[in-house]
C-alpha cells in the first residue's frame, strides 16, 4: 500500500496510449456491475486484457474514463475490489496485487486510487507442508540474525545485518532489540533452498511463497527479560510446529534461555538447539558451551542429541519423543546454515487439524487503505476462502460479530484459500479496525461459539516465592489471549513444583477456550502451565 506514485502516473500514460491490458474504472458496485447480463460483459472484457497482457492485466480504480485522477471513498474503493475479484473469477483469473494512493488535494482530498494486477488461473494456494518454527533465546544470542542469514541466504557482517530483514519497528533497529514478534519465510523446491533477494520488498516474500514446493515459516520471538511477554504470545498463540531456541557460544545457557525452553517444552514442542556465534570464542569455550547446552536439556529429561557426530538424518527421525537435536551455527562464516537447511526441508508437518471447523486467533489488527479491517494470526484448525462467512469474538459483551472474508494474504502473497497451520492476514468486511482485538477468535458460523469467562485446569507451578492461594491474580496466555484472570485453587493453595486443580476467572471479558488448550500464567517471578479441563459459559 501507498506505493511509489509514479507507478502509478507510467501506469496511467501507457493506458491512454495503448489501452491493450490497461483498463481504467471510476467505481465498481455489486447492484451495477454484478447484475444479470453486465457480469458477463464485463468478465468477458477482463479476459480480453488479461490475454492482451500474455496472462496479465492491470486495473486502475478511482480513475475517469480517460485516466483523470477522481478518487473514491475507502468504502467505494472495497467494494471495487469485491466486484473485480468475482469478476476476475468468473473470468478464471485472480487479484494478484493491489496499491492505493491518496487521490489528492481539494474535491478529491481523502479518496483513494488504486492499482489491481488481475492474473490468469486460480489464486495461489499454499503448499501441504508447510512448517511453521518459533525462535527463542536470550537476547542477543543471534536469534534474529540466525534466521535472517537463513531466509536470505546471506552471511552476516559481525553486527547482526541480516537481523534487520525481520525487525518491524524502528527503534529496534536503532537500539539493536527486538521488540515484538517478527516474521520470516524461505522454502525449497526441487534445485535446493529459495530465498529472498531482497528481504526490504513485500514482492520478494510473495516470490518466495508462489516458487516454493515447501515453505518454512518463523515467527522471531523476543529476548529481552521486559517483553517476556511477547515471547509467550510468540511460542503460545502460534500454531507452532517446531522450537528453536539459540544460545550463544560466547555467553552459555542463561536463566532466560532455561525461561525459554521451559515454555517450549511446556507446548509440547519438538525443539531444535542452535549453538551461535561459534566463530567468536575460542573452541574450548565453545565445547564448553556445548556441554552446558547438554546439562541443561538432561535437567529438564530431554536428551541432547550433537549433530555433529550423529548427523541430519537422524536428528530428524529422533526429534521430539524427549531428543533434542543440538548444532553448532555461526550467521557470519554460515557454519552449520547447510545443515539447518537440510533439517528445515526434511523435518515433517505436525498434525495440522486441517479437518476441523475454521478456527483463527487474532494475534494481530490492521487497518489498512482501500481494505478495511485486516486481522492476522495463524489458523488453528479447517480452512477458510475468500467469500467466507465467519463470526469474530467474543466481544466485550460476549457476543460474536458476523463478518465476510474479503480476502486473504500469506506473507503478502494474495492466496484464495489457506489451511490450518497458515500464517495469514484475513481482510474483513462487517467490522472497523478499532473493534478487532487481540485474543479473539474467526470461527465458522455453523460451529455456534459461545463465550467462556471461567474455566477448570490441571495446572504446574513452575515457580513461585511462597506459595499460590486463593484469589491469586497472574497473566494468563491462552492462544492470544493475554489477560489477567483469578486463581481459586482446590484445596486453597499450591507451592512450587505442585501440580493441582484450580478454577481460572478472566477478570475482565470472556473469550472462546475449549478443553484441552494449553496455556501459561505468569506474575512476577511467578510462573507456571496448564491444560485447560473444562468450561463455564458466560451466558449461562
Amino acid at each position: 500500500m501507498g506505493a511509489d506514485r509514479a507507478v502509478l502516473t507510467r501506469t496511467i500514460e501507457r493506458g491512454e496510449e495503448e489501452g491493450g491490458n490497461i483498463e481504467f474504472k471510476t467505481r465498481l458496485t455489486r447492484e451495477i456491475h454484478l447484475a444479470e447480463g453486465r457480469m458477463e460483459s464485463l468478465a468477458a472484457q477482463l479476459r480480453h486484457r488479461v490475454l492482451s497482457g500474455d496472462g496479465e492485466a492491470l486495473y486502475v480504480v478511482g480513475v475517469t474514463d480517460d485516466g483523470g485522477i477522481a478518487g473514491i471513498a475507502p468504502s467505494a474503493f472495497s467494494e471495487s475490489m469485491d466486484v473485480l475479484s468475482l469478476l476476475a473469477e468468473e473470468a478464471d483469473a485472480h487479484i494478484h496485487e493491489v496499491e492505493t494512493w491518496a487521490a489528492g488535494t481539494g474535491e478529491t482530498e481523502g479518496g483513494l486510487v488504486g492499482l489491481a494486477t488481475v492474473r490468469e488461473g486460480a489464486a495461489f494456494e499454499a503448499d501441504d507442508d508447510h512448517i511453521v518454527v518459533g525462535t527463542a533465546g536470550h537476547v542477543d544470542h543471534g536469534k534474529s540474525t540466525l534466521v535472517g542469514t537463513l531466509v536470505t541466504g546471506q552471511a552476516d557482517d559481525g553486527e547482526g545485518g541480516t537481523r534487520s530483514y525481520l525487525d518491524v519497528q524502528p527503534h529496534e533497529m536503532e537500539r539493536g532489540l527486538s521488540a515484538d514478534l517478527s516474521y520470516g519465510v524461505y522454502g525449497f523446491d526441487d534445485d535446493g533452498p529459495v530465498r529472498m533477494d531482497n528481504p526490504d520488498r513485500k514482492t520478494d516474500r510473495a516470490r518466495v511463497v508462489e516458487e516454493a514446493d515447501r515453505l518454512v515459516s518463523f515467527v522471531d520471538t523476543v529476548g529481552h527479560e521486559p517483553w517476556l511477554r511477547t515471547t509467550i504470545r510468540g511460542l503460545v498463540g502460534q500454531k507452532l510446529d517446531y522450537g528453536l531456541l539459540t544460545v550463544a557460544a560466547d555467553d552459555g545457557p542463561t536463566k532466560t534461555t532455561r525461561e525459554h525452553l521451559g515454555i517450549l517444552l511446556a507446548m509440547e514442542l519438538p525443539t531444535i538447539v542452535a549453538i551461535t556465534k561459534v566463530d567468536a570464542p575460542p573452541e574450548e569455550r565453545v565445547l564448553e558451551v556445548e556441554r552446558e547446552v547438554e546439562s541443561m536439556l538432561r535437567d529438564v529429561g530431554k536428551t541432547p542429541l550433537l549433530l555433529d557426530r550423529h548427523g541430519v538424518a537422524t536428528a530428524v527421525e529422533e526429534i521430539g519423543d524427549g531428543v533434542v537435536p543440538v548444532l553448532r551455527t555461526s550467521a557470519v562464516t554460515e557454519q552449520g546454515m547447510a545443515e539447518l537447511d537440510r533439517m528445515l526441508e526434511r523435518l515433517p508437518k505436525r498434525a495440522d487439524d486441517a479437518d476441523g471447523d475454521f478456527r483463527m486467533y487474532v494475534d494481530r489488527s490492521y487497518d489498512v487503505k482501500g481494505v478495511g479491517a485486516v486481522a492476522s494470526g495463524t489458523i488453528r484448525s479447517g480452512e477458510v476462502e475468500a467469500g467466507d462467512e465467519l463470526l469474530l469474538g467474543p466481544m466485550p459483551d460476549g457476543s460474536f460479530r458476523e463478518v465476510e472474508v474479503r480476502s486473504i494474504e500469506m506473507h503478502y502473497h494474495r492466496v484464495d484459500r489457506a489451511r490450518a497451520g497458515r500464517i495469514v492476514g484475513i481482510a474483513l468486511k462487517g467490522v472497523n479496525e478499532s473493534e478487532v482485538q487481540r485474543g479473539m477468535a474467526l470461527v465458522e458460523r455453523e460451529s455456534d461459539p459461545r463465550p467462556v469467562r471461567s474455566f477448570e485446569a490441571e495446572v504446574m507451578v513452575l515457580n513461585h516465592p511462597t506459595r499460590i492461594q486463593e484469589g491469586y491474580e497472574p497473566v494468563v496466555h491462552l492462544e492470544t489471549v493475554s489477560e489477567a484472570a483469578v486463581f481459586h485453587p482446590e484445596g486453597g493453595r499450591l507451592l512450587p513444583g505442585d501440580t493441582g486443580e484450580t478454577e481460572v476467572r478472566f477478570k475482565f471479558q470472556p473469550y472462546l477456550v475449549e478443553a484441552g488448550q494449553r496455556f501459561v500464567f505468569r506474575e512476577g517471578q511467578s510462573k507456571g502451565v496448564g491444560t485447560v479441563t473444562g468450561v463455564t459459559y458466560a451466558d449461562e
